[in-house]
């Protein structure tokens, strides 16, 4: 296999994945994933709930919504749906460490968005701003 075909089977991996991933078995949206910390007795804030995306309801609240991650009590493990686990895996941490090295290449760099930019770099600023969970504009 070729650099080239590397690449592109990552990348159509990837896709495949996150669009599987972006919708609950139910069909509900869960493009948009994030988390809030556990109501507990405890002080620290080291377990946090996982949601898909956000629900507004009729009196305009935005919620956090679908809980991802299911189960957890004594004799039931926690699991998640298969397209939500299978993309939770290709994400590890060692695409996480990856994605700040393409990322931190760009730093240092004067960047301007009134300015020309080069399409790699636009591309890093769109990954950046997911991340960074802000519009991707």
């Amino acid at each position: 296999m070729t650099p080239a075909d590397e690449i592109r089977t990552a990348a159509e991996k990837l896709r495949t994945l996150a669009a599987a991933a972006s919708t609950n078995s139910d069909g509900t949206p869960t493009a948009r994933w994030n988390t809030e910390p556990v109501q507990s007795a405890r002080d620290d804030d080291s377990r946090r709930f996982l949601y898909g995306d956000y629900l507004t309801r009729d009196d305009g609240r935005r919620i956090s919504w679908p809980l991802l991650l299911r189960g957890g009590r004594l004799h039931q493990p926690s699991y998640m749906h298969s397209q939500h686990a299978e993309y939770a895996a290709a994400m590890g941490p060692a695409v996480g460490a990856a994605l700040a090295a393409w990322l931190e290449s760009w730093t240092g760099l004067d960047v301007r968005e009134d300015a020309a930019m080069a399409e790699d770099l636009r591309h890093a600023l769109t990954v950046a701003r997911a991340i960074n969970q802000q519009d991707p504009t």
